[in-house]
């Protein structure tokens, strides 16, 4: 069987010291801001973490498998380079490694993370440009099947279709959901200051009561289908996992 050497899923692992422990907890509280960029769902929740080593000095490694080794390149590319990024950046660390494992393109996707290089790196002549654009198709996806969430449990409660198109920002409630849609927005160059209209569509224009039920249709579809992929992603990776030990 494989060893998961401190996998996010355990984060009682054995610290070599308590500044390391201390410091670990840390590093995982960072990859847990990472989140697959199709599922938007942080890459510690989807099991996508299989190994979090913290040493005493501050040389930390991560070790990443996707559900698949055939999962696509440029996911697991930004997937990579995003937890490197969220994690060098914390006090106390002095290096960090982060390695896919078990993927078609490792190889490719490792030597370029290992480097700071770009996608294009990674597949030179291969690819067009980087995956900003991507990213940002996947972001407002996930923003709209976010807000069909809140939009919903707000019509649950009796609230009026011109109700909920006139709220904003500073009426929404303060939970992890909104928190969300609110970094998808800023990210997206969308405004999210308290004054700004509470549901938007994928361009960032208000959403309209006469158009609410129409955009509330599409955005459960939108949200299904996050859902669903989701839950196909944890199958597969369970899967995979315990094939491994049955085969060991």
């Amino acid at each position: 069987m494989r060893p998961h050497c401190g996998s996010s899923r355990n984060r009682a692992a054995r610290p070599t010291r308590e500044l390391a422990g201390s410091l670990r907890e840390r590093v995982l509280d960072a990859l847990a801001t990472v989140y697959d960029p199709e599922l938007d769902e942080p890459i510690t929740e989807l099991g996508f973490v299989t190994c979090c080593e913290v040493g005493a000095d501050g040389d930390v490694a991560v070790r990443l498998r996707l559900p698949t080794s055939q999962c696509a390149p440029n996911f697991a590319f930004l997937m990579a380079a995003d937890a490197r990024d969220a994690v060098r950046g914390l006090p106390g660390v002095r290096t960090v490694g982060v390695v896919l494992e078990d993927h078609m393109t490792d190889d490719e996707v490792n030597a370029a993370v290992a480097r700071d290089g770009r996608f294009a790196d990674a597949f030179p002549g291969e690819t067009r440009g980087e995956l900003h654009a991507l990213r940002d198709v996947f972001r407002r996806k996930a923003l709209v099947a976010r807000q069909a969430g809140v939009c919903q449990a707000l019509l649950v409660t009796g609230a009026t279709p011109e109700a909920v198109t006139s709220l904003r920002v500073v009426d929404l409630p303060e939970d992890a959901e909104v928190r969300r849609c609110l970094h998808l927005r800023a990210a997206l160059g969308i405004a999210c200051d308290a004054d700004a209209a509470a549901f938007v569509l994928a361009d960032g224009r208000p959403v309209a009561a006469a158009e609410l039920e129409r955009w509330l249709r599409m955005a459960r579809l939108v949200r299904t289908s996050l859902e669903s992929n989701g839950g196909l992603c944890r199958a597969l990776l369970e899967r995979r996992s315990g094939l491994e030990e049955v085969a060991v």
